[in-house]
Parts: C-alpha cells; sequence; structure tokens
C-alpha cells in the first residue's frame, strides 16, 4: 500500500502549497482521491500513468478538493484515453462536470461514469475481487465523505514440501489456499492448517478530510492501518474549528487514539502557519504515531 501526497492544504493554491490530492495504490489500484487545482500537473510530476487512474473519489464539492477534475477529465480526451474513468463524489458533481463540458463541447470520447453519493450512513461503494471502498459520513459545512479502503485477505500460503509429504494431489493445491481441508491419495482428511500458512494482513486506509471533530466515524474506522485526518489549525486557533467545521491537529489525534489507528497522517493545513512542526509535535501529546503529509511526499506501507 503506497500513498503519494499531491497536495495537503486547505482553501487556495499557492506557489508552494497544493490544494487536496492524493493516489492510493493498493492491490494493482491507483485510486485518485481529492482533485484540487493543478492535479494533472502533479501527477505528471510524480511520472504517474495517466490511464492507471480508473477510480475518483471526491469528498465534497468545495473548489480545493475538486477544482481540478474538469481539466483533468479533459486532458484524458485530448490524449485519446479509452479507459473507462469512474467518478464517486456528492449528488451534483455530474451536473457540474458536464455542464462546462457541454458548454466546451468537448465531451469525452472514453466512457464517463458518475456515481453520486446522498447516504448519511456509512455505504460500500466500490467492490472487486481485491478491495472494498466505503464512505465515512463526515462533518462539514456541506454534504461530505471521507473514503475506507479496505484490502480483501488473500489466499493462504502453501507449503509444497508439506502437502507433498502428506502425499496431497496437486490438484487440492488451489483449494489449499483458499482455506480448505482436503482429503490425500489415501483417503486421509489433512487439516488446512498443516500445510499452509496464515496470508499476509491485509492492509487498510482512511482519509478524513474536510470534517469537524466527530466521534460517529470512530466505529466505521476502528483498527485502521493508516488514518489521513485533517488537522487545518493548531491548538491556539481552536476557536475557528467549529464554525468552519474543521479540526485541529490534537482533535485529529484524538479521534486516531479512539480509533485504535496504526498511524495517523495530518493534513490540509491551514496557510496561515510558518511550519508544520507545531502540528505534530501537538498531535503526539495525544497519539505517538504521528506523520506530516506534505505535498509530493510517498508512504508506503507494505
Amino acid at each position: 500500500m503506497k500513498l503519494t501526497i499531491l497536495g495537503c492544504y486547505s482553501a487556495t493554491p499557492r506557489a508552494l502549497t497544493n490544494t487536496t490530492s492524493q493516489v492510493l495504490e493498493i492491490k494493482n489500484h491507483m485510486f485518485l482521491i481529492d482533485c484540487g487545482e493543478g492535479t494533472q500537473v502533479h501527477l505528471r510530476r510524480h511520472k504517474i500513468k495517466f490511464n492507471r487512474i480508473k477510480h475518483v473519489f471526491i469528498s465534497h464539492l468545495h473548489g480545493d478538493h475538486f477544482f481540478g477534475l474538469v481539466g483533468l477529465i479533459s486532458t484524458f480526451r485530448l490524449l485519446t484515453r479509452e479507459t473507462d474513468l469512474h467518478v464517486y463524489g456528492p449528488k451534483g458533481i455530474k451536473e457540474v462536470v458536464t455542464l462546462q463540458m457541454k458548454l466546451a463541447d468537448s465531451w469525452t470520447n472514453y466512457n464517463l461514469y458518475f456515481h453520486e453519493l446522498e447516504s448519511t450512513t456509512s455505504e460500500l461503494i466500490f467492490e472487486d475481487d481485491d478491495v472494498e471502498v466505503y464512505t465515512i459520513p463526515l462533518k462539514h459545512r456541506i454534504y461530505t465523505n471521507g473514503f475506507l479502503f479496505k484490502e480483501k485477505e488473500g489466499e493462504r500460503k502453501l507449503d509444497v514440501d508439506a502437502a507433498e509429504d502428506h502425499n496431497i494431489n496437486v490438484a487440492y493445491y488451489r483449494k489449499l489456499k483458499q482455506g480448505f481441508d482436503v482429503e490425500n491419495e489415501e483417503g486421509d482428511l489433512i487439516k488446512n492448517k498443516e500445510v499452509t500458512s496464515p496470508p499476509i494482513k491485509s492492509k487498510s486506509y482512511a482519509f478524513c478530510s474536510d470534517t469537524a471533530y466527530n466521534e460517529s466515524i470512530i466505529p466505521i474506522i476502528k483498527d485502521v492501518d493508516v488514518l489521513y485526518h485533517e488537522s487545518t489549525f493548531l491548538e491556539k486557533h481552536e476557536a475557528l474549528a467549529d464554525p468552519t467545521k474543521h479540526s485541529t491537529a490534537k482533535q485529529a489525534a484524538t479521534i486516531a487514539n479512539k480509533a485504535n489507528v496504526g498511524t495517523l497522517i495530518l493534513g490540509h493545513y491551514s496557510t496561515r502557519y510558518g511550519g508544520l512542526d507545531d502540528f505534530k509535535t501537538e498531535a503526539e501529546t495525544i497519539f505517538k504515531s504521528v506523520e506530516l503529509s506534505e505535498d509530493g511526499k510517498i508512504f508506503d506501507f507494505n
């Protein structure tokens, strides 16, 4: 599981800071999460192949989280993309994107599918053989979701030498990897655990931006390996958090602590601050495993 931070600041892009966008590589998928202005430039900078992006997840319709989307969709068209693109986001995202395409007479030459979200409870929005994606309803000024990405448990590891010692026909190796007990050539039932070992632990990633402090998300993100949680403000500006429906670094750390997550990544910083070290320092008073997102930073959790 690999996370590339393309942008992690709030409000407006600046010369040295970019608005929210990130790429999650998980089980051979490359998911684009939010798409602030300039996202396609940062994708190029990191040499991320456009055609590998088949699913885009938009948290909400504030500009710093989706103003780069229509430009990216348009560029895909100019590059004669043929691969289908799926966009998951709040109700209204189809209207705002297709209106711009209509007025520009710039329809895509590939299939573009919108999956509009309205539910205020967590729901499964994507699933295949390897990954599940759920919404995380957040508390912001407009309808907003975070997203929970979960690897499905893989197959068990087969000890071929042990299987041969038990005289198991190779035709049953697949069933062993799937966790079944099987009979050997003599008709004896061989317990799965005698010839296999558990699969590699599946990983999970939760993206939560933007949101006020909201304990209702804790059951959804419980025990997640990595949590990205917005930390727009430091404690000295806590009074601004609730009216704007954002969080402080300490509040993000409190959520991480109560949800028993593995690692907390802070982001969505207000541009009022000159540096990021204080965000980490404040969060670590509540939760120890804290990382700072930075534009261009790559996290590898393999």
